[in-house]
């Protein structure tokens, strides 16, 4: 068997030495003359006018040594000239930044100089396997040089293999026909040194689409012509008008051909390079890292003097103020530690939060360094600061292993207020999600911090490090946790089981398991002991939206009729509108209501106040909104649960974009009324929980016990009480995309949000009237800029939107007569939109243009549809009101 597979090998290679060549051979002796054109343009998506700039340039090629057992094997020396600079398209003399420069004045004399001098290929088989030029050369024309290079890699074949160039490593396919070849690389695969980061999360993130096919037409073996066309389009998910795209060419063409030098003498390429001229070396294929050095660019101190003012509070509510805070973090990205505590420490007592905000949404290890040297959280007085930071640091678009064990250590420290130390560990869990979801769930603080919050429930008997354990593991969304809400499902403290049941709700009903299914099914039905009616009703929320069997819906169906006056009315609005909404559990549950135990009069005609809606905010190709708004109400009338969503939709991948719960009990012996089943003993109690971004927050209290509840009644003025206030980074996307030519384009999206939230409740023993309030404030900027910078000329395309939003719900509730009336006001104001686009150009010499275009339009508000008889109630209120 051996000889004959020896025998096999050894004919395999000759035939392969007999047949066609691997790749394009020059002949010897002979110099090759081609014209060579690499352009570069940017602009947005659809874009009428582009911005760039053409380099073209006459190239002569010739082989300098070829080893004589392989004639694939070939060193090539290039060399450029004659080069010029122009506009990729035609303007205006004022219009265009070369206007009266020369090449030598752009590139200056030694760049040019640099440019021109000669460099060497090593081909081996088509491939590239060394690239020489000199060390000392500035990185961007060692880069336009590689970029000629790599435009020489051919193979004849058809086939697919992987490939180092300019690029990085990538995976290209070739496919050969009569006189051409077809190289497609597959951009998604290369590897190079530079990277980026982007935001996690689909619905928020930037939306990346890249091509580059080379054609090759052949004369005898060798190239004739090579065009490259490389398109990269980048745009936010949210808003796709919002996008910017970089197509980058090449065009390679043979002109002629005369007498060469003579081909060198040698053992190997490397030999023959040192012989030629020892200062050559293999410098490598692959681009260069560049960093464009910014010449005349403000300090970061000097920036913010600029752009305070647009970050005090009373500028929060326009879109000047996430504009600013956008740009702020693009310097504080770039500053050190000490230049940032320098703004820190000048900022004034009012704008000073949203400095925080921004330092900590930039995540360098500077900035992070920076706000732990900065805070003291021993200091109980700097509550709000430190509660900012730590929130920026649950809404980080990229957080690190390093940003997570600085909270680790803060939790293990002295710290001066409760509602901090809930914080720091609430926002333990929103990190651990995060890192999780990058892969990086292994690392040492991240299993450190899953083990402390995992364990965290059952090591304390103190109610709110219970409930601050369980948040953290709400955040989390580890599927380790899932036992543990299970547990808590069925516990004997109702707050416990609210959050448990809350959490299993967010994860995918996959994971719901008979076991869990089972508790909660339980905890709705009271198998085991009685349960408050906002439990109750939770666990219903987990059922319906876990992939419902027949029987579970059934058994909710037949349990209608059989509750407490109100979770009645709220079990059966609940069901309407999954039905009304085409909600996932909609199938199963209209099988069910074919069965007439379950579905008849007596059960569906039952009445109340408490409700269930759902509804369209928005729908576009980008992105659909839809709200829901679940209301819950004792049988005294007045409110136990009020619970506001809002989430987006875009590519398959959902945001839950906020929620405000708001809950009260033990409120009945205000007005003389019987409290429901299961809720005698309850402590008097109201609350606001907020989940931002898919961040649960620290819940905040507006009164607790019945002493606490009176003094706060008489000194009720109505006003809200702040739940979140300040900015947020919500897009974060930065990558750096070397093009095939050698060029480097840039590309920078942020998203940035000024958010208010506010929410009240407010009792009238004399009018016997509730109000309820969330007031939803925010100003949204997203702004994408792309930039291809050559060090001595640098063009881009910045594209942005911005609006400024206001939502208010209010609840209204008369209980001076049975039934009592409620009414639900759902308000969207009148907004401004508006989209600009602006294109700039520079030369190193500081001569620049730039040109702006924005388009406005004013988008009326509306008061959100809910179903029809809230809104006979809202009428009846106002009425007699007036």
């Amino acid at each position: 068997m051996l000889p004959l597979v020896v025998f096999l090998l050894c004919t395999a290679v000759s035939a392969s030495a007999k047949g066609g060549a691997s790749g394009p051979r020059l002949n010897n002796n002979q110099l090759y003359k081609f014209s060579y054109t690499t352009e570069v343009l940017v602009d947005k998506a659809r874009g009428s006018r582009d911005t760039g700039h053409r380099i073209s340039s006459d190239v002569d090629a010739f082989l300098v040594w070829r080893d004589p057992s392989n004639k694939d094997d070939q060193l090539i020396q290039l060399t450029i000239s004659n080069v010029r600079l122009e506009p990729v398209s035609h303007r205006s003399a004022k219009k265009s930044v070369l206007h009266g420069s020369t090449v030598e004045s752009v590139m200056g004399e030694s760049k040019l100089a640099a440019l021109t001098k000669p460099f060497m290929l090593h081909l081996r088989n088509g491939k590239a396997k060394a690239f020489y030029s000199y060390w000392a050369e500035p990185v961007t024309i060692k880069n336009l040089k590689r970029g000629l290079a790599s435009l020489l890699q051919l193979q004849l074949s058809t086939g697919k293999v992987i490939e180092n160039d300019v690029s990085g490593r990538c995976t290209v396919e070739y496919k050969a026909a009569q006189g051409q070849v077809t190289r497609t690389k597959n951009l998604e695969t290369c590897k190079t040194a530079e990277t980026g980061f982007t935001t996690h999360s689909q619905v928020l993130g930037v939306n990346r689409k890249s091509s580059s096919v080379t054609v090759f037409t052949l004369e005898d073996g060798f190239i004739r012509s090579a065009a490259a066309e490389e398109i990269h389009f980048l745009g936010v998910n949210v808003r796709r008008a919002v996008a910017a795209r970089v197509v980058s060419r090449q065009t390679l063409t043979l002109t002629g051909t005369g007498a060469g030098p003579l081909e060198a003498a040698g053992k190997d390429a490397a030999g023959v390079v040192k012989s030629i001229d020892d200062k050559l070396a293999a410098v490598g294929i692959v681009a260069e890292k560049f960093t464009a050095q910014c010449k005349g660019c403000p300090s970061l101190f000097e920036h913010w003097q600029t752009e305070q003012k647009q970050l005090e509070p009373a500028s929060l509510s326009k879109s000047m103020a996430p504009r600013s805070f956008l740009a702020l973090i693009q310097s504080i990205r770039k500053a050190s530690k000490d230049e940032i505590l320098k703004v820190l420490t000048s900022a004034s007592k009012t704008s000073l939060p949203q400095v925080v905000d921004a330092v900590t949404s930039s995540q360098t290890a500077a900035s992070l360094d920076a706000m732990l040297q900065f805070l003291n959280f021993t200091d109980s007085k700097g509550l709000v600061l430190q509660e900012r930071f730590l929130y920026a640091c649950g809404f980080a678009s990229h957080p690190n292993e390093r940003m997570l064990q600085a909270l680790l250590e803060i939790s293990k420290g002295k710290i001066g207020s409760p509602d901090i130390k809930e914080s720091v560990v609430i926002i333990m869990g929103a990190l651990v999600h995060k890192l999780c979801k990058k892969g990086e769930c292994n690392l040492p603080t991240v299993v450190q911090v899953k083990r402390l919050i995992l364990d965290g429930p059952d090591s304390t008997q103190v109610a709110s490090e219970v409930q601050m354990y369980l948040l953290a593991l709400k955040n989390s969304l580890l599927p380790e946790a899932i036992p543990i809400f299970t547990k808590y499902a069925e516990s004997e403290v109702g707050a416990y089981c609210t959050i448990a049941l809350t959490s299993l709700q967010r994860y995918d009903f996959e994971l719901m398991t008979d076991e869990v299914k089972q508790t909660v099914n339980r905890v709705y039905h009271q198998n085991r002991r009685i349960y408050e009616k906002n439990v109750r009703a939770a666990a219903a929320d987990v059922i319906l939206s876990s992939n419902p069997s027949y029987t579970e819906v059934r058994n909710l169906l037949l349990s209608i009729g059989n509750l407490p006056h109100e979770m009645n009315k709220y079990m059966l609005s609940k069901i309407q509108d999954i039905l009304r909404f085409q909600m996932p559990a909609s199938k199963i549950i209209r099988q069910a209501m074919k069965d007439m135990n379950s579905h008849n009069y007596n059960r569906f005609a039952k009445v109340g106040s408490s409700s269930s809606y759902s509804g369209f905010m928005a729908q576009s190709a980008d992105v659909t909104s839809t709200y829901s708004l679940d209301i819950l109400y004792s049988g005294s009338g007045i409110l136990r649960r009020s619970n506001m969503n809002i989430y987006g939709a875009s590519k398959g991948a959902m945001l839950h974009g906020l929620q405000v719960a708001i809950e009260a009990q033990g409120l009945e012996s205000l007005i003389a009324a019987t409290p429901d089943e299961g809720e005698e003993d309850l402590e008097s109690f109201a609350g606001m929980s907020a989940l931002l971004f898919d961040v649960q927050l620290r819940p905040v209290t507006f009164f607790k016990g019945y002493s606490d509840l009176m003094s706060k009644m008489f000194s009720m003025t109505g006003d809200p009480m702040n739940v979140v206030k300040g900015l947020i980074l919500l897009t974060d996307h930065s990558e750096v995309i070397q093009l095939q030519s050698g060029l480097k384009a840039s590309a920078e999206f942020q998203g940035g949000l000024a958010i208010d939230i506010s929410g009240g409740m407010e009792i009238s023993l004399w009018y016997r009237e509730s109000k309820t309030s969330v007031n939803n404030r925010g100003a949204l900027v997203v702004t994408g800029n792309v930039t291809v910078d050559m060090d001595f000329m640098r063009a881009g395309v910045e594209v942005s939107f911005e609006t400024e939003v206001a939502l208010d719900f209010m609840t209204t509730v008369q209980f001076s007569e049975y039934p009592f009336l409620v009414c639900m006001q759902m308000d969207k104001t009148t907004f401004p939109y508006s989209e600009h686009l602006t294109r700039y150009e520079s030369l190193s010499s500081g001569k620049n243009v730039m040109t702006r275009k924005t388009k406005k339009e004013l988008l009326p508000g509306s008061e959100f549809p809910l179903h029809q008889e809230n809104s006979n109630m809202c009428k009846k209120i106002f009425d007699s009101s007036w």
